[in-house]
């Protein structure tokens, strides 16, 4: 008798424990309930190469989160360090490879970047009495800026001895993730055991007080956010050395994300709470929910909305758990642990929870049969008619062909589309459709695909240092000289012209403003007398060629890199547009033939992309049944203007 009431103890006592633990832990209740919903959701979420490619993916997010979690701790906010990461690998590269410094050096020098920029940004706060999301605001934009004079807006290759870090050891543990645990291990060993993680909690908590205790706050703060930069330059050179390059315009908007984890993770904004554990837990929500709704095939465009309403769901839950009386390590007993009501009430919210993301994602997930052939196509943005018109053409040819498509939006992130193509291969997909944002630093996941015998199929742009089995593309070269020719013989051979140049790093941006300056090379009367860049954007377009016109009003010609920023600058120009200033634009897109067809643009260079997505289709098909595909496939590149307009 007594051994079954001891025996009924011991149950209940260790189903108690598990209830307190992911009542009292709100993030990792919702970390739990994305991964049972993702496992019943998909058989490919759970298997050992998956869960990898989910650590992996988290280590860079995880590493910068573990940086801004001192910082939000002690009641501050870091909104640099995606660009200092970015700064801190270009750093690493530039001095490592163009000027001949020691790699160890290198190294020292990218690390002690990320700290300086992080001093700067405690000396701005402490001393400038700046608030710490203007300050950190300011680094954003000055950290990118450097990165981008440094590199001169091109990726630079990153040298062999640090790339290690961003493979795989022993063939199957991921460097990146041992980087991860060792930062989250400093980080809780700073935070627990160190006078400056009390006083981080000190000065979160009430700053006067601490102040007026003894503490020298104002030195506090520089350490902290000296910290932050460290860890976001760490952040920095394990993303460059996953894509063997470090990238000018790397890690935008990952500092959103840094954020996101933290406060996700249980901290507070208002300071005075928060820890390592929860800072991971919070990164690995994060990357859970993107990875899962690329296995499930989710919309591109319906991911940004579940992965906003499940942050939303997991914060709610923390801070109805918090209201509840419920606190991390509270006695038995208490009004956080009882069975009843609050407890209750928490129970509630979780099942809402997991009602929530299941019942969300099963509706958005279009499901697939075993007998389908499934296929991924990564596009390095949906933010851009032209990839738009891409995607639309890919999948018309998919239905025709009976192909199961998943369709991915890299949002212009290297990094985000190399962990796409790892989720790809790791769900065995019979063959992969890239369109890559950079043609260096997405080779090292196709190299990966092509060793799990999975056939890349690149479309528009190339890939470097990786083998594929078709590239599919129009000439950005050839059509930037087919557009300084059009646009030079509409103007005689003389004149004035400015040039709008897309976002600074891009190949497209590159490899188009290289051949239209090729092309002008045979008008010596035509003189570029601006280039600046509007990042392939219709708003930028107008602001830059609104400023543009004020310090060259005289000019009689715009040549844009694509039809946005072309419409863009035709808004700019108002009634001059198409009358006494010639504008070509790029692409060819359904607007961009309005405009040619009203005379408002002279010209447009169509790539045809919905043909373009077609043929990537059809190629992509034959080598997935192993079929012999031609190396390089070319899609025309014609000048459109209104005398041919109407048949395009």
């Amino acid at each position: 008798m007594a051994t079954d009431t001891l025996n009924n103890r011991t149950g209940a006592s260790g189903a108690a424990v598990v209830r307190r633990l992911l009542l009292d832990n709100g993030a990792l209740s919702a970390l739990v309930v994305l991964v049972v919903a993702m496992a019943l959701l998909s058989g490919d979420f759970l298997t050992t190469q998956n869960l990898l490619n989910v650590g992996v993916q988290a280590a860079v997010t995880a590493i910068l989160a573990f940086g801004v979690t001192f910082v939000i701790v002690s009641a501050g906010i870091d909104l640099s360090v995606g660009s200092v990461a970015a700064l801190s690998a270009t750093v690493l590269a530039w001095s490592a490879t163009s000027e001949g410094v020691a790699v160890w050096l290198a190294v020292l020098m990218a690390v002690a970047t990320g700290a300086a920029c992080g001093l700067v940004n405690g000396v701005l706060v402490s001393y400038g009495k700046l608030p710490p999301f203007i300050a950190t605001l300011a680094m954003l934009s000055v950290g990118r800026g450097l990165s981008l004079v440094i590199s001169q807006g091109s990726p630079i290759a990153f040298p062999d001895p640090v790339s290690v870090l961003g493979d795989t050891l022993g063939g199957w543990l991921p460097a990146p993730v041992l980087v991860m645990i060792a930062a989250g291990l400093v980080t809780a060993l700073v935070l627990s055991r160190t006078y400056l993680g009390r006083s981080m909690y000190a000065i979160g908590g009430n700053e006067e007080a601490a102040r007026l205790s003894g503490l020298r706050v104002k030195r506090q703060k520089l350490a902290i956010y000296a910290l932050s930069g460290l860890f976001a330059a760490v952040a920095g050179i394990v993303l460059a050395a996953r894509l063997v390059s470090a990238q000018p315009q790397a890690a935008q908007g990952y500092e959103l994300d840094a954020i996101a984890a933290v406060v996700i993770g249980g901290a507070s904004l208002s300071g005075g709470v928060g820890k390592a554990s929860g800072t991971l837990i919070g990164a690995l929500i994060l990357v859970v929910l993107r990875n899962g709704l690329n296995l499930l095939s989710v919309s591109a465009f319906w991911q940004q909305v579940v992965i906003g309403v499940v942050i939303a769901l997991a914060v709610l839950l923390d801070t109805l758990r918090r209201r509840a009386g419920a606190t991390p390590g509270a006695p038995s007993g208490t009004a956080g642990s009882r069975g009843g009501g609050p407890g209750a009430v928490k129970l509630a919210v979780a099942a809402v929870c997991v009602a929530a993301v299941v019942g969300g994602v099963a509706l958005l997930n279009p499901g697939s049969t075993s007998s389908t052939t499934k296929m991924g196509l990564s596009l390095s943005t949906l933010n851009n008619p032209f990839f738009v018109q891409m995607k639309e053409g890919a999948q018309a040819e998919a239905k025709a062909e009976g192909i199961d498509l998943t369709v991915t939006d890299a949002q212009n992130d290297a990094s985000q589309q190399t962990n796409q193509i790892q989720n790809f291969t790791g769900t065995g997909m019979k063959s992969i459709i890239v369109n890559p944002v950079d043609s260096d630093a997405v080779g090292p996941a196709v190299r990966a695909a092509d060793q799990a015998g999975i056939p890349v199929v690149a479309a528009d742009r190339g890939v470097n240092k990786a083998d594929i089995a078709t590239l599919v593309a129009s000439d950005n070269v050839a059509g930037g000289k087919l557009a300084a020719q059009t646009l030079a013989e509409k103007l005689g051979g003389k004149g004035k012209i400015a040039v709008l140049q897309g976002t600074a790093g891009t190949s497209a941006s590159r490899e188009r403003g290289a051949g239209f300056a090729e092309g002008l090379k045979a008008y010596p009367g035509i003189e570029v007398v601006a280039r600046q860049p509007a990042d392939f954007d219709r708003t930028k377009g107008l602001d830059v060629m609104t400023n543009l016109l004020q310090s060259h009003p005289d000019v009689t010609g715009v040549f844009a890199e694509n039809d946005e920023m072309a419409l863009g600058a035709v808004k700019a120009l108002g009634g001059r547009a198409g009358s006494s200033v010639s504008v070509v634009g790029f692409d060819g897109t359904p607007d961009g033939f309005k405009a040619v067809e009203a005379g408002t643009l002279y010209a447009s260079v169509a790539q045809q992309p919905k043909e373009l997505g077609r043929m990537a289709v059809q190629n992509a098909v034959r080598a997935a049944r192993g079929k012999k595909a031609d190396s390089m496939v070319k899609v025309p590149v014609k000048v459109v203007t209104r005398k041919n307009v109407a048949a395009f």
